[in-house]
């Protein structure tokens, strides 16, 4: 006889005798097997709940940072919108403002951004367009006309004098 086949008939031997036919013995190593499957699947359950955990926190965390993310681009669109000299400036004075208020509206942070320090926004309407710099020349000019002419008559003749003439002044004009 075998080990296994010793341990069910001892572990028939010593279970009391019932009137009941009902109960079902098992033999021992079908119950280690049961067991070890059991106590498998019991790790496997608590490993996943970690790992569920863990994706929740990060689902949480990933979140947060995209509500910060998406209000930061409405506060830069809106004040490139009100004429912010100083943008990346005002961006951090809003978002500290933002930060102390937990209801704070972006329109009011701006509102009020721009009656406290009107010097990072432009006097000007937003519309305007920014003015050059000293360095920058002014492309439209009443020479424009005297480019334009030469051109025409560099492309109507094919002369290599009028496209020389041409570039010439597209050279000196551009």
């Amino acid at each position: 006889m075998s080990p296994i086949e010793t341990q069910d008939i001892l572990s028939e031997d010593i279970s009391p005798a019932s009137d009941n036919d009902n109960t079902r013995l098992v033999p021992v190593a079908e119950s280690i097997r049961y067991r070890k499957r059991a106590q498998s699947a019991e790790k496997k359950i608590e490993t996943l709940t970690e790992q569920l955990a863990q994706a929740n926190s990060q689902t949480a965390e990933l979140s947060g940072q995209l509500s910060d993310i998406q209000t930061e681009q409405k506060l830069m669109r809106q004040l490139a919108a009100a004429g912010a000299v100083d943008l990346e400036t005002a961006v951090l004075i809003a978002r500290a403002r933002m930060q102390d208020k937990n209801d704070a509206d972006v329109t009011g942070v701006i509102e009020q951004l721009k009656k406290e320090k009107q010097y990072l926004f432009t006097g000007s309407s937003p519309d305007a367009a920014p003015t050059k710099t000293a360095g920058a020349r002014d492309r439209v000019t009443n020479n424009q006309t005297l480019l334009e002419r030469a051109a025409k008559k560099a492309a109507t003749t094919g002369n290599r004098t009028d496209l020389h003439e041409y570039l010439k002044l597209r050279r000196n004009f551009l």
